[in-house]
């Protein structure tokens, strides 16, 4: 006699949740009477009635569900805590095909991740969000989430959640209606058996949205936490229908996927080759062999370098010129850069390092061997760092003459009015360059590496401007004013 099944696990499941460690492959993890399995199964039925599951992406959130990947046959991934609209919009962007369902808390999306999730509703992303809202934080223990609602008692308001200090409930689903991109927003409940057919209509219209490329679907659905509401199932259902439902009301909020042609956006660049020549763009011809050392001594040891002044002064720029002078000559190279939250105008400086060796670490707050300062605050704050024969270049355009140990090594030069003479006060980051070469010829260069050092500078100058050939030209003549002005103190 032929067996006939009524009523059988959707096929969007697999048939065993071998997935699940431990013994119990049939049942999921979730507590009696929570929301997830109900609406997980909703999902399931209609990813196998659509028959989108190969390209079906899920991505579980932080939370009591993070373990969904056990369960769906289809793709599925976990993400940090809130970050899964950001790596939807990566996989929607990286690849139309994908069908990507982003399945969130209401601590997932309402707090930690509400900013990333605004964002991809008011894109438009081609994305369908499943917003679970039982009101708590459940696998943390029952703390109180965004959608707590007043004077609901948890255990981070044991008094219950006062608005005046905690403020009200947050009502996504209005707030996403508002937005002009979302072609779809409704709240759905999982409580008595006509919502929960309400909430299987909506939420298969939400995926058949994404599926047709209409872009943005939302769903919130009030779901059951009984066991850190401490609810049994009937009370827990008539807290979601006559409380939850209350303050959030169930509905349609928006709907226009009718209305909307399907998203095409730019498709992206697949082929490796491109993709390494757009991110990686040969600027410049190296001018010396991956074998190439220069051969002066001053080289052989790590050299840590400190560059500091106003914001607007070029002092990052300056920074990583040095860092893309000794990339060019096979040292390695890093560039740290540090300023104040005012930035132009404000305080600036960066840390370089070259080495032939491993650069431990790119941070210089000591034993400094060279140091630029371009104004008065940073001579202050920097001079002490500077080691035993280091050298010193300042702009003496803005700076009073240092008082320093005979140990060092000073040289001045006017860089900002020697820049400002040439047209843009921008330049005097290479007028300082051009006092660098002076003190490397007269000091540390030896042989072939005294011409080697200006060569250098033009490759780096063109390497960092490419298409900017008025720039270079400008930056090559204020290399050489600086040559001709810089003094020894």
């Amino acid at each position: 006699m032929a067996e006939i099944v009524k009523h059988a696990r959707p096929k969007g499941f697999f048939e065993n949740f071998d997935r699940r460690p431990g013994a119990i492959h049939k049942n999921m993890h979730y507590c009696p009477g929570c929301g997830h399995g109900i609406l997980h199964k909703i999902m399931a039925e209609a990813i196998a009635d659509f028959g989108i599951q190969d390209d079906t992406v899920i991505i579980s959130p932080v939370g009591c569900s993070v373990f969904a990947y056990y369960y769906f046959d289809c793709f599925g991934i976990s993400v940090p805590h809130g970050r899964a609209p950001s790596v939807g919009t990566g996989l929607n962007r990286a690849n139309p095909k994908n069908i990507v369902i982003s399945y969130q808390g209401d601590g997932d999306l309402g707090a930690i991740g509400f900013n990333n999730f605004i964002q991809a509703a008011n894109r438009g992303e081609n994305l369908c969000v499943l917003f679970v809202n039982n009101a708590i934080y459940g696998m943390t223990g029952g703390q109180m989430a965004p959608t707590t609602l007043p004077g609901q008692k948890t255990v981070t308001s044991p008094g219950g959640r006062s608005v005046m200090n905690d403020g009200y409930p947050m009502k996504v689903a209005e707030m996403v209606s508002t937005l002009d991109a979302p072609v779809y927003v409704e709240r759905a409940a999982l409580s008595t058996t006509r919502n929960i057919m309400k909430a299987r209509k909506a939420v298969r219209k939400a995926i058949k949205n994404t599926v047709d490329k209409k872009g943005f679907s939302m769903v919130e659905v009030l779901a059951g936490c009984p066991i850190n509401l401490k609810l049994n199932g009937k009370e827990m259902n008539e807290f979601i229908d006559t409380q939850m439902a209350r303050f959030f009301p169930l509905g349609c909020l928006k709907d226009e996927a009718d209305q909307r042609d399907p998203v095409k956006r730019t498709e992206g660049e697949h082929d490796p080759e491109r993709v390494r020549e757009a991110l990686y763009p040969v600027k410049v011809q190296k001018g010396v062999d991956d074998d190439f050392r220069n051969p002066s001594k001053i080289f052989e040891k790590e050299r840590k370098i400190k560059v500091a002044g106003f914001g607007g002064q070029g002092v990052l720029s300056l920074g990583n010129m040095i860092a893309t002078m000794g990339k060019l000559r096979n040292f390695n190279a890093s560039w740290l850069p540090s300023y104040g939250p005012e930035m132009r105008g404000g305080t600036a400086n960066c840390s370089v390092i070259l080495s032939r060796k491993t650069v431990g670490s790119p941070i210089v707050d000591k034993d400094c061997n060279l140091l630029i300062v371009l104004n008065q605050p940073s001579m202050d704050a920097f001079l002490p760092i500077l080691k035993k024969n280091g050298v010193l270049i300042y702009d003496s355009s803005t700076i009073d003459p240092p008082k320093v140990s005979k140990d060092k090594i000073v040289y001045a030069v006017k860089a900002s009015d020697i820049a400002k003479r040439l047209g843009d006060l921008r330049y005097a980051n290479s007028v300082i360059l051009g006092a660098l070469s002076v003190v490397m010829e007269d000091c540390f260069l030896e042989g072939e590496d005294k011409k080697d050092f200006d060569r250098t500078f033009e490759e780096a100058i063109m390497d960092c401007f490419s298409n900017k050939e008025s720039v270079i030209q400008l930056n090559i003549e204020s290399f050489y004013a600086g040559k001709q002005a810089v003094q020894r103190i």
